[in-house]
C-alpha cells in the first residue's frame, strides 16, 4: 500500500516480523503497474531450491542440509556429486555403481581429437594455444551438443528432459566427458597431443591429474596429496546456490528448453570473469607481485590507502569467513600440497594473518573467501536438473526499467 504521508514510497508490513521496509517508486515505467528494480538481483529470488542453503551474515553453507565442512573433511567430490543431483548421500552400492557410469562416460569423441587429415585439424588441436583455457574449454563443451544429438530437445523431441532417467543419463555423461576434456584443453595448451582414453583403473581426481600430467605414460601415478586437494577443492566449489554461471546463464538458458550441454557451456563461460572463479588467478598474481613476507604489511596499506579491492578478500554473500574457506582441512591440505610443489606458503599465511587482525578489513566485514586459498560444472547440473522438474519453470525474460527516449520521429 502507498505511504500517506508519502506518495513516491512503497511501504510494505512483514507480520511475520514486524518490521516495516520503505522502497522509493521512481518515475518511467509503462503505467501497467510495478516493476522491481534490484541491480544484480540482491533481494530478488526467481526460483526455489532445495540443493544450497546459504548463511551469510553467519558463514553457513550447506548441501542439502550437509555443513560443506563436514562433507570436505569426510566425503568425495562424486559422492557430493549423487547428493546434490539425487538429494540424498548414496548407499556404497549406489555410489559404486555412480562412480562406474561416470568413468564409462569418460572417454571422448574420437573426432576432437583426430581428423582424416591430422591432430591440427581436429576440433581440439585446432584452438589457438595462446587463448585462455577457459575459452577453448566452453568451446569443447559446446561441441559435445554435436556429437550427443539425443541429448538435443530440437532432434530428439521437446519432451527429452522430462523424466529422471533421461537428466541422469546426461548428466552422468558430461560429468565424464568435461574432466577428460579439461585434461585434453591443458595437454594442447602445453604443445602435447593429448590422449584420448583415460585411466578408469584410479578414482575421479586421479584420473583428471593422470589425463594432466601423464603424457600418454600409462604407468603414470598421480600423487596423493595432489588428487586428495584436488577432490576436497570439487567439493568445497561444488555447490553456491545461484551464483553467477547458474543464475545469470544456466537459468536463463534452461528456462528455454535447452539442451544441457548448451547449458553448461555457458555457464562455464560466465565463470571466466574476474569477479568470479577468475579472481583465483588474480590472488596468485597477487602472490607473486608481494613476492616475500617483508612486503605484506606495505602492499596492505598501499591498498587501503587507494581503496582497492585484494583478490579473494571479501564475498558478496558472506559477511563473516567463508565457510569453504576456514575448513581446517583446507589449509592443512594448502601446506601438504605446498610441499609437493616445492612452493612457499609463508607469504598467503603472513597476508591472511594481517588481514584477519586489521580492523580496516574487521569492519567492512572482509575476510578471506574460498578462492584465496583455491588461488564448478557440478552446481550447474544439480540446478539444471531441479529446473526441469520444477512445474514453475517458465521462461524467464527479466524486464528492464526504461530510461530512454520515449518517442522520436525520423526525419532528415
Amino acid at each position: 500500500m502507498a505511504a500517506p504521508s508519502q506518495s513516491r514510497k512503497l511501504r510494505i508490513i512483514d507480520h511475520r516480523t514486524g518490521l516495516t521496509y520503505e522502497m522509493d517508486i521512481k518515475a518511467g515505467g509503462d503505467g501497467k503497474g510495478l516493476k522491481l528494480y534490484d541491480p544484480g538481483f540482491v533481494h530478488t529470488a526467481p526460483v526455489k531450491s532445495t540443493i544450497a542453503f546459504i548463511d551469510g551474515r553467519n558463514g553457513i553453507l550447506r548441501y542439502r542440509g550437509y555443513p560443506v565442512e563436514e562433507l570436505a573433511e569426510r566425503s568425495t567430490y562424486l559422492e557430493v556429486a549423487y547428493l546434490l543431483c539425487k538429494g540424498n548421500l548414496p548407499t556404497k552400492s549406489q555410489l559404486s555403481e555412480w562412480e562406474a557410469a561416470i568413468q564409462r562416460q569418460s572417454s571422448m569423441p574420437e573426432e576432437l581429437l583426430a581428423s582424416h587429415y591430422s591432430y591440427e585439424r581436429a576440433l581440439i588441436g585446432a584452438l589457438p594455444r595462446d587463448s585462455h583455457p577457459k575459452q577453448n574449454f566452453a568451446t569443447a563443451l559446446y561441441a559435445l551438443i554435436s556429437f550427443n544429438p539425443d541429448a538435443n530437445p530440437l532432434v530428439a523431441g521437446h519432451d527429452l528432459y522430462k523424466t529422471e532417467a533421461a537428466q541422469n543419463l546426461h548428466i552422468i555423461r558430461i560429468m565424464g566427458k568435461a574432466a577428460s576434456l579439461a585434461g585434453a584443453i591443458y595437454v594442447h595448451m602445453e604443445g602435447q597431443k593429448p590422449i584420448q582414453n583415460p585411466n578408469n583403473s584410479l578414482n575421479f581426481s586421479e584420473m583428471i591429474l593422470y589425463m594432466f600430467q601423464s603424457m600418454g605414460d600409462q604407468d603414470f601415478k598421480p600423487n596423493p596429496a595432489l588428487a586428495k586437494a584436488l577432490d576436497v577443492i570439487f567439493v568445497i566449489l561444488a555447490e553456491h546456490e545461484l551464483g553467477t554461471a547458474t543464475a545469470a546463464t544456466l537459468h536463463l538458458a534452461s528456462s528455454s528448453g535447452v539442451d544441457v550441454y548448451t547449458a553448461i557451456a555457458g555457464g562455464t563461460s560466465a565463470l571466466s570473469g574476474p569477479n568470479d572463479i577468475g579472481a583465483v588467478e588474480a590472488v596468485l598474481d597477487m602472490l607473486n607481485e608481494i613476492g616475500s613476507i617483508e612486503n605484506v604489511a606495505f602492499y596492505i596499506e598501499e591498498a587501503k590507502k587507494s581503496n582497492t579491492k585484494l583478490p579473494g578478500i571479501g564475498h558478496r554473500v558472506y559477511k563473516t569467513y567463508d565457510p569453504r574457506a576456514k575448513a581446517s582441512l583446507i589449509q592443512k591440505l594448502a601446506e601438504e600440497v605446498y610441499d609437493v610443489v616445492g612452493k612457499d606458503p609463508l607469504v598467503a599465511a603472513a597476508l591472511e594473518n594481517a588481514i584477519i587482525a586489521d580492523e580496516y578489513f574487521i569492519n567492512r566485514k572482509l575476510y578471506p573467501n574460498a578462492t584465496f586459498h583455491l588461488g564448478l560444472l557440478l552446481r550447474q547440473l544439480a540446478h539444471w536438473k531441479e529446473s526441469m522438474n520444477d512445474p514453475s519453470t517458465r521462461l524467464m525474460r527479466p524486464q528492464q526499467w526504461y530510461t530512454g527516449q520515449r518517442l522520436r520521429h525520423y526525419s532528415k
